[in-house]
C-alpha cells in the first residue's frame, strides 16, 4: 500500500532556468554592478556593493512555515514568487548553478553522485576524486571570474576546509577566497571586505555560505525542535551580518534546496530488492533522486520495473524523457553520460535508499533532491542597508 502524495505534488516543479531560477541570481547581481552581457531578471535595487548569503537547506516553504522562528528572514518575504533551484535539488548542483549562472546540463554537476563517463565509478561532488580535474569537468568561467574581469571585487568567505576543493574550483574559481570558519568570523570578514571596497570607492560582490541548518535537518529532520533552534540562530547571525555591513550595501539571502522528512515506513531499500537491480550496472544520485545506469538495451525494462515498484510514490523517467521535459536545461554532449539513464524522483515523503552502497542514508531523517515544491522552491530575500 503506497502513501498518497500531497495534492500539490501531482506534477514535478520544473526549473525556471533563464527566468526565475537560482542560476539567474549572480548574473542579476553582476548586471547591477555593471558587468557587460549580464541581465537583471529580478529588478534588484541599485547598489555598488553586494553580499550574497546562501543558507544551505533554507526552502521557501520551510521559512514560511517557521516564520516565528526567523523574524528577520521572514520580514524580508515580499510575496514575490520564490526561486526554483535546478535538478536535482541538491547542494552541489545548486552551488554550481549559483556560481556559474548556468543550468546543470551545461555546468555538469548533475548530482551528489554521478557517473564518471567511461568508467564504473561515481564522482561524489562533495568529496571529489583526485583523478578528475575540476576545470576539465566544468570548463566554463564562473560568475566570480566574470565579475572580477569587469574590475569588480569578487570574494568568497567560507570555511577554510572548502578552499581549493573540487566543488569550490568548479563553482567559485576566480574569486578571492577568505577562510571563515564560524558565523562570527564570516560577519567580520564579509563586513571588512565590503567596508574596504566602500572606502576605496570600488564595487564589490561577496558570497558567503551557512551549512548548519542542512546538517541538523539531515540528522534530526526539518520538523524537529533541533532544526527550529538552528533556524533561530541562523536568523540572529544573518541579522548581525546585515547590521555590520556599510551603508548602501545590498544583502541577498537565498537557499539551495528545501527538505522533506522521510518516515521509516516510506523508505524502499534498493539493496534489499534484487528485482530492482536487474539490468542496473550502477546506482547513484541520492535517496530522493536516484540515478540508474543500465546495461545495453535494458533502459526501458529498468524504467518499467521501477515504475511498477514505486507506483505513485515517484516520477520515473528515462534520461531522454527528463531532458525533453527540461529538468536539466540544455544538456551538453559531454554532460549527458553523467546523468542516469533512468531517474527516480520521489514524491510525497518517499525515498529510495541503498543501504550497502550508501549506508549513511539509513541514519538520515531529512532528505532532498527531487522536484516537489518543498524541495524546489527557495526564497529570494533582499535588504539594503540604509544610507
Amino acid at each position: 500500500m503506497t502513501a498518497a502524495p500531497p495534492v500539490d505534488d501531482v506534477e514535478p516543479v520544473l526549473p525556471r532556468y533563464g527566468d526565475n531560477s537560482l542560476a539567474d541570481l549572480l548574473p542579476s547581481v553582476a548586471a547591477r554592478v555593471g558587468v557587460a552581457g549580464c541581465h537583471d531578471s529580478f529588478g534588484l535595487p541599485a547598489a555598488d556593493r553586494w553580499v550574497v548569503l546562501l543558507i544551505d537547506g533554507l526552502g521557501d516553504r520551510l521559512l514560511a512555515e517557521n516564520a516565528d522562528e526567523a523574524p528577520y528572514l521572514a520580514s524580508l518575504r515580499t510575496g514575490a514568487p520564490p526561486l526554483t533551484v535546478g535538478v536535482p535539488s541538491t547542494t552541489v548542483t545548486s552551488i554550481t548553478s549559483l556560481g556559474t549562472g548556468l543550468a546543470p546540463g551545461r555546468h555538469g554537476i548533475v548530482g551528489y553522485t554521478s557517473r564518471i563517463p567511461g568508467t564504473m565509478r561515481l564522482l561524489n561532488a562533495l568529496t571529489w576524486d583526485g583523478s578528475v580535474d575540476p576545470v576539465s569537468w566544468q570548463p566554463h568561467p564562473s560568475m566570480f571570474a566574470r565579475i572580477a574581469a569587469a574590475g569588480v571585487e569578487a570574494s568568497v568567505a567560507s570555511r577554510g576546509s572548502f578552499q581549493g576543493s573540487g566543488l569550490t574550483q568548479v563553482s567559485q574559481r576566480g574569486a578571492t577566497y577568505i577562510a571563515s570558519d564560524t558565523p562570527r568570523d564570516r560577519v567580520y570578514d564579509v563586513s571588512d571586505v565590503t567596508e574596504a571596497a566602500a572606502r576605496e570607492g570600488r564595487r564589490s560582490v561577496t558570497y558567503t555560505y551557512e551549512s548548519q541548518l542542512d546538517h541538523v535537518g539531515h540528522e534530526e529532520g526539518c520538523g524537529s525542535a533541533a532544526w527550529r533552534e538552528v533556524l533561530r540562530a541562523v536568523d540572529r547571525d544573518t541579522l548581525a551580518l546585515r547590521n555590520a555591513l556599510p551603508a548602501g550595501t545590498a544583502l541577498v539571502i537565498t537557499g539551495d534546496h528545501g527538505m522533506v522528512d522521510v518516515p521509516d515506513d516510506d523508505r524502499l531499500d534498493a539493496d534489499d530488492d534484487p528485482v530492482l537491480r536487474e539490468g542496473v550496472v550502477l546506482l547513484g544520485g541520492e535517496a530522493r533522486f536516484r540515478q540508474l545506469w543500465t546495461s545495453a538495451g535494458a533502459t526501458e525494462d529498468v524504467a518499467a520495473c521501477w515504475r511498477e515498484r514505486c507506483g505513485d510514490r515517484a516520477w520515473v523517467l528515462t534520461r531522454e524523457e527528463a531532458e525533453c521535459a527540461g529538468w536539466f536545461g540544455d544538456v551538453a554532449d559531454s554532460v549527458r553520460p553523467r546523468i542516469g539513464e533512468v531517474l527516480v524522483a520521489s514524491r510525497g515523503t518517499f525515498a529510495v535508499l541503498a543501504s550497502r552502497a550508501f549506508p549513511v542514508e539509513t541514519r538520515m531523517r531529512g532528505f532532498h533532491g527531487s522536484l516537489t515544491p518543498a524541495e524546489m522552491f527557495v526564497p529570494l530575500l533582499v535588504d539594503v542597508v540604509p544610507a
